[in-house]
């Protein structure tokens, strides 16, 4: 498995995924790891049948899973919109920030509603990295509560920013019951807003591969129709994470494709 190594000058040239002062209550000392499976069980049993995993066998089928960072945001509706008319389900990793912000609970709540999967993508999108202990819990664990009080479900699921993340990054995660989700095909959306060229750079994908896009850019949006229909003409079928890998992915470990031969 990959693990994504990012410079500083790199982190300083990402679009759209900028810092902001991050603010570190006094969180409680975690408690000892809990096996994955073990934590998976009692996740299911907290709150069973999310996320809502359709009676896809993506052994059989070509599935790629979509996912989209950064949000909700100004153009989180319209995409689910056009999602919902074309029946696809995607997974959405939300920054807590972002919930917080006016009209943000309400999309979550929607997400949730419409069958799509939830994801963490921490409070306010620094590198993880770099934080302290007690920072990177409260990246995660302030996400996760928040969108656990406004939509009811506990997030199973998360993505270090930037894709930079370790072995402290990989315990905490396993600590609050979250899979690290990365990726194989990075649309460069952030970086070049043409809905052409980001169809086109996603439509690419491989079967098993997770495309990165952001719903925070208006022209990321606009290139979903035209991505879904790249994607059927390749006899593909867009999922969430949980449906590519036929379960929710295990606390702790890291995921960036699924590697398999549609039959």
């Amino acid at each position: 498995m990959r693990v994504w190594v990012v410079s500083l000058a790199l982190l300083a040239a990402v679009a759209g995924c900028g810092t902001q002062p991050m603010i570190q209550p006094q969180l409680a000392r975690p408690q000892a790891p809990i096996e994955p499976r073990k934590l998976a069980r009692r996740l299911e049993a907290m709150q069973p049948g999310w996320p809502t995993v359709r009676r896809i066998d993506c052994r059989r089928l070509k599935c790629v899973a979509l996912t989209f960072d950064d949000g909700p945001g100004d153009y989180t509706g319209k995409l689910l919109d056009l999602l919902s008319a074309r029946q696809v389900r995607a997974t959405f990793f939300v920054v807590g920030q972002m919930v917080a912000a006016h009209g943000g609970a309400q999309l979550v709540r929607r997400i949730v509603a419409e069958g799509h999967e939830l994801g963490n993508h921490t409070w306010n999108h620094p590198p993880l990295t770099g934080l302290t202990d007690r920072g990177l819990r409260f990246q995660l664990k302030h996400t996760n509560d928040l969108v656990e009080r406004v939509a009811g479900v506990r997030m199973r699921v998360m993505r270090p920013p930037y894709g930079a993340t370790n072995r402290r990054v990989a315990a905490e995660a396993r600590r609050l019951g979250l899979a690290q989700v990365l990726w194989s095909v990075d649309t460069l959306d952030w970086q070049d807003r043409v809905p052409a060229l980001v169809a086109r750079r996603a439509g690419k994908a491989a079967v098993g591969s997770i495309v990165l896009m952001h719903d925070i850019h208006r022209s990321t949006v606009q290139a979903v129709p035209a991505l879904l229909d790249l994607l059927a003409k390749k006899g593909c079928t867009p999922v969430t994470i949980s449906e590519l890998y036929g379960r929710t992915p295990a606390p702790g470990r890291m995921y960036s494709a699924r590697v398999y031969k549609a039959r």
